[in-house]
């Protein structure tokens, strides 16, 4: 592992040569800027899809592609490419993520991918240096899925795996479209969705995650990503009054809630491995102290690298919920908000990765993605890899989330060497 300081970083990264390199001060003064775009009064960041703060962003982002003199392209559902000629008419290679993010978020989960991609366009430029095969520059739409679900949206749609009408039609809270929203902050685009199929895709991105902080490595080497399966579980009871009500008389719909709560929490324990269960949002109703809930509606978040044991996961917790109505007088039903399976990453990348940053000096191991990345969708239609730098404690979806500048520009170094590798075979 290459410990180096911020002088030294300096002058690595911004010495002009015929091989290019990063200029950390450029990647991290755009991090910053962009960081700024919907900052929240608790230092976060804000900008839910298809917001005034979302397209404030993406704005930003597409004038620094026009600087670099991208071509710009933008699709029917809003993502956005910076397309860079190669100097043979062939399949892309494509690298990126996305600009949303949760209501107060970090300034670099997907922010971090698009902009050190663009950095590495940027590398380019300064060093003259041309391609065989085209770069792309790629933010995709909704990744989140905060204001409209479900998530990785965009790139789903462009990998097939959605229909361009089924996402336009989706709305949010207000009732708002994508439809409308697109046209309202000017991403409307005409390209058809799914029109450019690289020959692979890479993304770049903070780990998310305690494992490499731990671990002491630098650099990860994503060879396989979660399954995910999201649910939401309507609860109706009967509202009754808190004190006058026996328990054994009881039909609640918040204790039903609870219930599942700590059910998850079991079966997550018996299935050991890597499978994880959350219950990430819980609404009662009428949500009064002194009153029994008469409704609930719960989110749960499942998830596994081994799609049988997923699936395994998904059976226990209907089996549970069915005995659950029938012992509690309630009503239970489940609609299912979106379902993944486990993904396994190219070997060819995750091996190029792991020579380029050996080549660095920089320590690096393979790991798995228990978070969902738009590489997830592109992985449906060619080779797919990731690259993870270290999250101080762990911590992302938070205004804490924060990776060293030394890590940020290690994973753009080892990005920018492993989109050569995949661009000029």
């Amino acid at each position: 592992m290459v410990i180096v300081s911020w002088n030294s970083i300096s002058t690595l990264y911004t010495v002009k040569s015929t091989h290019p390199e990063i200029n950390a001060k450029r990647l991290l003064g755009r991090l910053k800027v962009l960081g700024d775009i919907g900052r929240t009064r608790s230092g976060g960041v804000c900008r839910l899809a298809l917001t005034e703060e979302d397209r404030a962003g993406r704005d930003c982002v597409v004038a620094w592609m026009r600087e670099a003199q991208l071509e710009i392209r933008v699709d029917q559902v809003g993502n956005i490419f910076g397309i860079r000629g190669g100097t043979l008419d062939a399949a892309p290679v494509m690298s990126g993520s996305h600009l949303d993010t949760v209501r107060d978020g970090g300034i670099l989960d997907g922010a971090y991918g698009v902009l050190a991609a663009l950095e590495i366009i940027d590398a380019l430029n300064d060093a003259r240096f041309k391609t065989k095969r085209p770069l792309i520059v790629a933010s995709f739409t909704n990744e989140e899925g905060v204001r409209f679900q479900s998530d990785m949206m965009g790139s789903l749609a462009h990998a097939g795996g959605i229909s361009v009408e089924s996402v336009l039609s989706t709305v949010d809270s207000g009732k708002v479209s994508i439809r409308q929203a697109l046209h309202d902050i000017g991403y409307a685009g005409e390209m058809d969705c799914g029109t450019i199929r690289p020959e692979a895709f890479v993304e770049l991105h903070i780990e998310q995650g305690p494992v490499l902080e731990q671990d002491g490595v630098t650099i990860g080497a994503v060879e396989n990503l979660q399954g995910i399966s999201w649910s939401e579980i309507s609860i109706s009871g009967q509202s009754n009054h808190a004190g006058t009500t026996p328990m054994r008389l009881r039909h609640d719909a918040g204790y039903c809630a609870g219930a599942i709560t700590a059910f998850l929490r079991s079966l997550a324990d018996r299935l050991g491995g890597s499978q994880v269960a959350t219950v990430g949002q819980i609404e009662l109703n009428p949500n009064v102290i002194n009153v029994i809930p008469g409704s609930a509606r719960i989110m749960v978040d499942l998830r596994n690298t081994d799609d049988a044991i997923l699936g395994e996961a998904e059976n226990a917790l209907m089996e549970f919920v069915e005995d659950l109505q029938t012992k509690e007088g309630v009503s239970i039903s489940t609609r299912t908000l979106a379902r993944f399976a486990p993904v396994h990453f190219s070997e060819r990348i995750a091996r190029v990765i792991e020579k380029k940053a050996a080549g660095q000096r920089l320590s690096c191991c393979r790991i798995t993605s228990g978070a969902g990345h738009d590489a997830q969708m592109m992985s449906r239609i060619c080779d797919t890899g990731m690259i993870f730098v270290p999250s101080e404690n762990g911590i992302s979806h938070n205004p804490g989330e924060h990776t060293s500048d030394i890590h940020l520009v290690a994973g753009a170094s080892v990005l920018l060497e492993t989109l050569l590798d995949l661009s000029n075979t």
